[in-house]
């Protein structure tokens, strides 16, 4: 057995693992204290498939400390790519139309719990579980003032006028373009997932908001075509995109400028003055 270990993770221990028999896999296993990440993983990929239809890799074993799948391809950066991925991305949000936010069990962002509690408030769910909730989070309180945490909570009182009502979806939870392979064939496949029942627009803001190439601009033209998306999406991506920024800062690595996005955001709700 030969293990070629995967850069870029900052949660688990990866690699290709080559087998005795020459086959391959791909297998993660998880450094220091046992946490449900992979069992969680392993559960969200089975979601994305059976209820949303999207391609996942197969699990071949999943237990606290280890999760070994199916090996995929890296995905290839041109337009073709791109609008496949599309289409896969909108038939999953416009099949499994739901009506509550959350899901059956929390879940993990990277290697902090997810709190994926029912609610059927969709502006309710974003605030406390999505934004508010890292607040607590040590690394978070070190990064922000006591005004910026005011704004925060200015910001997702307002939330109701910022984002027009959406019905819940399943989401995938984590869609920037490092969680995106391939098949062998080409076909774009879904990977580490931290799925919920959740507004779309609130997956589209992981890809809008991250780095990407320039092809996917074809992604977002496409999906707008087959899903729709209400007027003033591409001003609502920042907002939504906090959950991200602040799981970042919570995580206590390299924030890579999360706290500085986050304080352009929240600017406008800083400057109101206190009731």
């Amino acid at each position: 057995m030969r293990v070629e270990q995967a850069v870029g993770g900052v949660v688990a221990v990866a690699g290709l693992v080559t087998l005795q028999d020459g086959s391959q896999v791909f297998a993660k296993t998880l450094p220091g204290p046992a946490l449900d990440v992979f069992v969680v993983e392993a559960a969200g990929l089975a979601a994305l498939r059976d209820v949303g239809g999207s391609n996942t890799p197969d699990v071949l074993h999943a237990s606290e400390r280890l999760l070994v799948l199916e090996k995929m391809e890296p995905r290839r950066d041109d337009e073709d790519f791109w609008e496949r991925l599309a289409h896969m991305v909108a038939a999953l949000h416009t099949s499994t139309a739901g009506d509550r936010f959350g899901w059956h069990r929390d879940g993990r962002l990277g290697r902090l719990r997810q709190d994926n509690t029912w609610d059927r408030n969709g502006h309710r769910f974003f605030a406390e579980r999505r934004v508010l909730r890292w607040l607590t989070e040590p690394p978070v309180e070190a990064a922000f003032d006591r005004e910026e945490r005011r704004a925060l909570e200015r910001l997702c009182a307002a939330l109701p006028d910022l984002i027009p009502p959406q019905p819940p979806c399943l989401t995938h939870g984590d869609l920037w373009r490092e969680n995106i392979v391939a098949t062998g064939d080409g076909d774009p496949v879904l990977i580490d997932p931290a799925v919920s029942y959740c507004w779309p627009e609130a997956d589209l803001s992981m890809l809008w908001s991250s780095p990407r190439p320039p092809a996917s601009e074809r992604f977002f033209a496409v999906y707008r075509e087959i899903a729709g998306l209400h007027d003033g999406w591409e001003e609502r991506m920042p907002i939504l995109h906090l959950r991200e920024l602040l799981s970042i800062i919570a995580h206590d690595d390299d924030d890579w400028g999360a706290a500085e996005a986050v304080r352009t955001v929240i600017a406008p709700f800083k400057r109101r003055s206190e009731s």
